[in-house]
């Protein structure tokens, strides 16, 4: 990657209440309780941008360097994630009445989920600022994620997983040499215990530090620039923490900030399981926070979440972009899974079965069009389930 790789971030800054904060040193959370996201010189940006887009030659997210918060391309320590197929399903968006249906699909990763961008961003920028070890609260592929990335910068990681995760999550994290820790309980249950212990490494928990948004953010990026530079009109984002929903639309205001999109935003609906839909019950109230949801119960795990620490941010990027939420019958997952592989020959996880069996309940209740072109979020492979 070597010359190639050159980094415009400035600074941290506190979407509430617009602390800023030195990306030179550690810091995880606003001291007003908020998630911190990076900030971009985006003049130094736009002006690159003009004289030749993002360098085609490097297949992964970090041809969106400029954008990205490492300022070492010594301390990238990529296994090739990102860059991952637009696909058309057309027999798909046919059986669900829409003219164009893509999808996002993201189990090429190199653990085989989404999880990949964020965890490989986070342990490298952390690793730049000194960190050597780190932990994390899991449903699973995260955890899976962390324990890849931090054997490829030889780092330690602690996985604090629900004790009733499918044994073969276990088994991957410790493949790569983790420590992992089951819990009794949910991913909150998890994070519970990962502070009851102390010091365990640098806390890579979800929107609690400010560099896996960062890597997620690239979904956006690769999404435009596989349409040309143009915007779908929806997105439907499987959605548990939010970190996707949250980047993708910092990259759709990025990228009109830089002039290489027009006025034209997607619609981004977040969906959700109805045994565990926190964030389509605060959208249906229209509240500006999120209530955690009692006794979560999913066969989706990565959207078992009870209440997304940045729920504020999930809210704002629904709301400005003009999107919704959806929730969907536990029953139906299984059946949006067969569809897909019939129909498509893929094999969707059980949280993208989620955005799917979500499409089609927006089509039939006309929150969607079936003119539109509509991208879904294949966002982890659904070997570790079967």
């Amino acid at each position: 990657m070597g010359g190639c790789v050159f980094s415009a971030i400035t600074n941290l800054e506190c979407p509430r209440c617009a602390r800023q904060y030195s990306i030179d040193t550690e810091a995880n959370t606003c001291v007003c309780g908020s998630p911190l996201l990076a900030r971009y010189n985006l003049g130094v940006v736009e002006e690159a941008v003009q004289l030749d887009l993002f360098p085609t030659k490097i297949n992964s997210m970090w041809r969106y360097s400029l954008l990205l918060p490492l300022k070492s391309p010594s301390c990238i320590f990529s296994l090739g994630e990102g860059w991952t197929p637009l696909l058309v399903a057309p027999r798909l968006g046919a059986r669900l009445g829409l003219r164009t249906l893509r999808i996002k699909n993201e189990t090429v990763n190199p653990t085989g989920s989404f999880k990949d961008r964020g965890l490989c961003m986070a342990v490298s920028k952390h690793v730049e600022l000194g960190s050597t070890s780190f932990a994390i609260p899991t449903a699973g592929n995260a955890g899976v994620s962390l324990s890849a990335y931090a054997a490829r910068s030889g780092t330690r990681a602690t996985i604090f997983m629900p004790i009733d995760t499918p044994e073969v999550f276990f088994k991957d994290c410790k493949f790569y040499g983790a420590e992992v820790v089951p819990v009794p309980g949910t991913i909150a249950d998890c994070r519970t215990e990962m502070t009851r212990r102390g010091d365990v490494g640098t806390d890579l928990s979800t929107t609690r530090e400010p560099y896996r948004v960062e890597g997620k953010k690239t979904i956006g990026f690769e999404i435009t620039e596989q349409l040309d530079w143009e915007v779908p009109d929806v997105i439907v984002c499987p959605t548990g923490g939010g970190t996707a929903i949250i980047g993708i639309w910092k990259a759709i205001q990025e990228m009109q900030a830089i002039g290489i999109i027009g006025e034209r935003r997607p619609r981004l609906f977040a969906a959700q399981s109805e045994n565990c839909a926190p964030v389509v019950k605060a959208v249906e109230k229209k509240a500006s926070s999120i209530e955690p949801w009692d006794e979560p119960v999913t066969d989706a795990l990565g959207l078992r979440v009870p209440k997304p620490f940045a729920d504020e941010l999930v809210l704002r990027a629904i709301r400005d972009s003009e999107g919704g939420a959806v929730a969907v019958a536990e029953t139906d997952i299984k059946d949006a899974q067969k569809l897909a592989a019939t129909l498509e020959g893929i094999n969707l996880g059980p949280e993208a079965a989620v955005g799917l069996a979500g499409i089609h309940n927006l089509v039939e209740a006309g929150e969607i069009d079936p003119d539109e072109e509509v991208v879904l979020l294949n966002t982890g492979s659904n070997a570790r389930y079967e």
